[in-house]
């Protein structure tokens, strides 16, 4: 063999092993990212191939599957009583990514996941029988609050603080999922649920942290108690009026001059709501005290997932002491969700333990069969003693029975709530944010829930918006319905 032959026999012996080695590689490692491509097609047409399984709530499916016509996507998702549930469910489209349980659990509703697949599955490479997920929440609790929320902008959240199973997540305005599951309709209705000033697809339960207002005075209660600064919520407080923000000529001024908030005890200044109270206990605290605590109950942590990921509620850093003041009512950029308020009601409610919140029971296969209890799979975190738990509940049942929170009593149960209206705008100059938060027992089954609810918006005069007059009688609802 000449020179030349045997040059060019190498070199196409070199191109033919470099095509294989490219074949080889886009098979077994470019293979599975092109396959997993959310631009691939043929993803898509395998998903709707067949039903999905079903989020369940109360042993009812609230989601279904319905066969499509003219289309390479043979079923599309459907939803029962989608606008009440969107908040839990969110959407399983045909051309956007699922979110909210739907997203969680896309495998294992598609049936792709695989704690699904039999061995003959394995074996066939055959798609498994999807499986479902069952949620915690409670369907009288869900529509109590959806109904009394009403036309308002505004989200809620309920919880059993003994269990941490979620009975409700609710946010208004809410949207019909539905109308995102068709690849022909859900481009108009992405652009119109997008266009909408009320931003409906924003869930107002779990992903936007606002300011708390007042309802945050219970955090910071519960760090004077736990580190000394006071002994009980019956122990006069050193808060002198006016109570002047340091380093500043700003008083704190109090929503009513005639509540006796000067020097009051931490009972008497959640019962009228002082400010003063509270803005110069932070003060005495430090920052990184009511910081330690508020990161207790939840505050800035960017993974709690329930499953679905909640926005993490924020307490700020580097402050100086007016801001530190600012912070100890719930203003200055103090944030959070009405799941995070929930969460401090829950675990006052439950002896100063907090057990960690979920929207998910079980998770089963086509057959029933459990994969996974998340009932059993839960954790309990002490929050404050059970000392300071009883020392605030016993104060927040002021706050109903004779204070700022009124409109939550409930003949036959005990009730403890704090109220918040939080300022919006340069100089408070939008309309206030109503919140309340609260807990309830049944005196008769002993039956105990947690609420948070969040009013960003409504139809009443900026006069009339309060936690107790626009908040308190959704949590009522809410709790009426929980504890029946």
């Amino acid at each position: 063999m000449n020179k030349t032959i045997r040059r060019a026999s190498v070199f196409t012996l070199l191109l033919v092993l470099a095509l294989l080695g490219r074949a080889t590689w886009v098979q077994f490692y470019d293979g599975q990212a092109l396959a997993d491509d959310k631009y691939n097609r043929r993803n898509a047409i395998q998903t709707y191939s067949q039903p999905l399984g079903n989020i369940i709530v109360a042993g009812d499916a609230i989601t279904g599957s319905a066969r499509t016509s003219g289309s390479d996507l043979a079923y599309k998702r459907t939803y029962t009583a989608g606008k009440l549930y969107a908040a839990v469910t969110g959407y399983a489209s045909q051309s956007y990514a699922p979110t909210q349980l739907e997203g969680i659990y896309q495998d294992l509703l598609n049936g792709t996941d695989n704690r699904l697949k039999t061995v003959m599955d394995t074996l066939t490479g055959q798609r498994a029988d999807p499986g479902n997920v069952i949620t915690t929440i409670d369907p009288d609790v869900q529509k109590a609050a959806y109904r009394a929320l009403g036309d308002k902008k505004g989200g809620a959240v309920a919880i059993d603080p003994k269990t941490g199973r979620i009975l409700a997540v609710v946010s208004t305005p809410s949207y019909d999922p539905e109308a995102l599951t068709d690849a022909n309709t859900a481009g108009a209705a992405w652009k119109s649920l997008n266009a909408d000033a009320d931003k409906p697809l924003t869930n107002r339960a779990l992903r936007q942290p606002l300011p708390p207002g007042s309802t945050f005075k219970l955090v910071v209660a519960a760090a004077a108690l736990e580190d000394g600064l006071y002994k009980n919520v019956d122990d006069k407080t050193v808060s002198p009026i006016p109570y002047t923000l340091p380093g500043t000529t700003t008083p704190l001024k109090n929503e009513s001059t005639s509540a006796p908030c000067e020097n009051a005890p931490i009972r008497v200044a959640l019962q009228y709501s002082c400010n003063n109270v509270f803005g110069k206990m932070a003060v005495d605290l430090g920052q990184d005290k009511v910081r330690a605590m508020a990161e207790k109950f939840g505050f800035d942590d960017s993974k709690l997932d329930i499953p679905v990921r909640a926005y993490a509620s924020v307490y700020p850093k580097d402050m100086d002491k007016a801001q530190t003041g600012l912070s100890g009512i719930g203003q200055f950029d103090v944030t959070a969700t009405p799941l995070q308020m929930a969460m401090v009601s829950a675990a006052i409610a439950n002896g100063g333990k907090l057990v960690s919140p979920h929207l998910v029971s079980q998770i089963t296969d086509s057959g029933g069969d459990v994969l996974k209890n998340y009932d059993d799979d839960t954790s309990t975190k002490e929050i404050v003693s059970s000392s300071t738990a009883e020392q605030l509940q016993s104060a927040m049942q002021t706050v109903i029975e004779q204070g700022t929170g009124t409109n939550a009593r409930i003949a036959g149960v005990t009730v403890g709530g704090k109220t918040g209206t939080a300022q919006h705008g340069e100089n408070n100059s939008k309309t206030p944010y109503a919140w309340f938060t609260s807990y309830g027992k049944s005196n008769s089954t002993g039956k105990e829930v947690a609420v948070a609810v969040m009013v960003e918006q409504s139809d009443a005069a900026r006069s009339e918006v309060s936690g107790n007059g626009l908040a308190a009688p959704v949590a009522k609802a809410m709790m009426q319905a929980a504890l029946k």
